[in-house]
């Protein structure tokens, strides 16, 4: 009886701190939406996306003890409502939807958006409003073909930034759908999807500035869990792979870093899989390419300028700029470095998958690989966007550690150069903050790996920042 009365009050206990870090999430959200002008309010921004990643955090830890859960249901209904705190507002943190659109519109008229800049083209009635805030218009879109399409449906909707952004939110929701879809495959708890669900870079980045980065993981997620399907079920087995290669080519020409993945995702696949992926793979990288040519070519030479010289909140760059006295060096340092890392990572999951005998261990060592492919590529970069972090946004319900979740918040500091930018017109970047944004995920993941050495995980083990459930 006595039992049975702790057991009672245990769930009663759960049930409201459950509800209680739901009602924070979306109370934190509310208040940002209530902004006029997130520019101006940027220690706001970043005091309560702080107090939402600590919620996060909390919630990983209750809920590795079995002490929180939420339905599937519940997750993808406070999402949603997250999500539509911000999608009918105009973007604010970033002006990349009018690219967007206006790839888009020209796409739907016919017009290859390679052929020109928007700065040499006199735009139609309909798409004038938007040319006049296209960013950088001396030059052609960088964004690759998948992504064209992607801008053109969303224009189709209405031709509106409110039709772009439902599109790309919906296909966020998808991601989130997705994700459950994985956890259950890797024997995880659904829950762990809120870890990005209700994660603020998604519902900002996305819902708020209407980036095209969720697209892409989309894709890329709905290939992972082709991959990881049933194979007791023989019943379209043969177009599984066939499938998850395509999506994973779409994936990787809507934002390139899919790509890095393609080589986990060959691996996962048994030999006589890999070659129906590779058509797949090589048949949709090959219909969108040249649905674009001869024009991409354009487009290619404005991502060597962009790879070339543009740069932002790049710690390890500005060290190895100022101790080399070249920027091509510091990128080639680093590009060198993450090929070093991308190298080992590949040859320890190959060696993994080779002796490990259970499949789930081993799927989830390969979804590991991809949350440190993430993590070194935000690192080393020498551009770091805020949602250039949703790539490993995506993998934290699966891998989330002290290292992924701290960075995944501290890329909002690096909104302090709106204010200067926003009044004065000039882009003040702080080293300070640059340096905090480095510093912070690789002090946490050292001393996350230093307490999970020590035992202070009990549900999980901490490894290179990522907490994995035991095999």
């Amino acid at each position: 009886m006595v039992n049975g009365r702790r057991e009672s009050i245990s769930d009663r206990t759960g049930k409201t701190v459950s509800a209680l870090v739901a009602v924070v999430v979306v109370a934190a959200c509310g208040l940002l939406a209530t902004v006029p002008e997130l520019r101006l309010a940027v220690p706001l921004l970043v005091g309560t996306t702080a107090v939402m990643v600590m919620v996060l955090a909390f919630l990983l830890y209750r809920g590795e003890r079995g002490t929180l859960a939420w339905p599937p249901v519940m997750i993808l209904g406070i999402a949603l409502l997250l999500r539509l705190m911000f999608v009918f507002s105009p973007p604010q943190l970033s002006d990349d939807l009018y690219r967007y659109l206006w790839d888009g519109g020209n796409l739907l008229r016919g017009i290859n958006p390679y052929a020109a800049a928007p700065a040499v083209v006199r735009p139609p009635p309909e798409l004038a409003a938007t040319h006049a805030l296209v960013n950088h218009p001396q030059y052609v879109t960088i964004y690759p073909p998948a992504a064209q399409v992607v801008f053109a449906a969303g224009a189709a909707c209405g031709g509106s930034l409110l039709g772009i952004k439902s599109l790309l939110v919906t296909l966020d929701l998808g991601l989130c759908a997705l994700m459950m879809v994985l956890l259950r495959r890797l024997d995880l708890p659904v829950w762990r999807s809120a870890l990005y669900a209700w994660n603020p870079l998604p519902v900002l980045e996305i819902a708020g500035s209407g980036h095209i980065d969720g697209a892409g993981l989309t894709m890329a997620m709905g290939a992972f869990c082709l991959i990881f399907g049933n194979r007791d079920r023989a019943s379209g087995s043969r177009w599984r792979p066939l499938l998850a290669g395509a999506l994973l080519a779409a994936a990787g020409l809507v934002k390139l870093f899919p790509f890095l993945l393609a080589p986990i995702a060959f691996m996962l696949l048994a030999k006589r899989e890999r070659a129906l992926f590779a058509a797949g793979f090589g048949t949709a990288l090959a219909a969108l390419v040249l649905s674009f040519m001869p024009h991409l070519a354009n487009g290619l030479a404005t991502l060597e300028v962009y790879a070339r010289n543009w740069e932002f909140a790049g710690f390890g760059f500005n060290l190895l700029r100022r101790t080399t006295g070249s920027g091509t060096t510091a990128r080639l340092l680093l590009s060198g470095c993450l090929l070093l890392i991308g190298v080992a990572l590949y040859g320890r999951l190959l060696r993994i998958l080779q002796r490990e005998r259970d499949a789930i261990t081993a799927r989830r060592r390969a979804i590991e690989t991809c949350y440190g492919i993430a993590l070194a590529l935000l690192l080393l970069t020498p551009t770091l966007q805020p949602w250039y972090a949703l790539c490993l946004a995506a993998f934290l319900p699966f891998c989330a550690g002290p290292a992924g979740l701290v960075l995944c918040w501290t890329v909002f500091l690096t909104y302090q150069v709106q204010i200067p930018y926003f009044i004065l017109g000039e882009w003040i970047e702080n080293p300070v903050v640059t340096a905090a944004v480095f510093a912070a995920p690789v002090t946490a993941g050292v001393l996350g790996r230093m307490i999970g050495g020590a035992g202070g995980i009990s549900a999980g083990r901490m490894k290179a920042g990522c907490v994995s459930p035991p095999s």
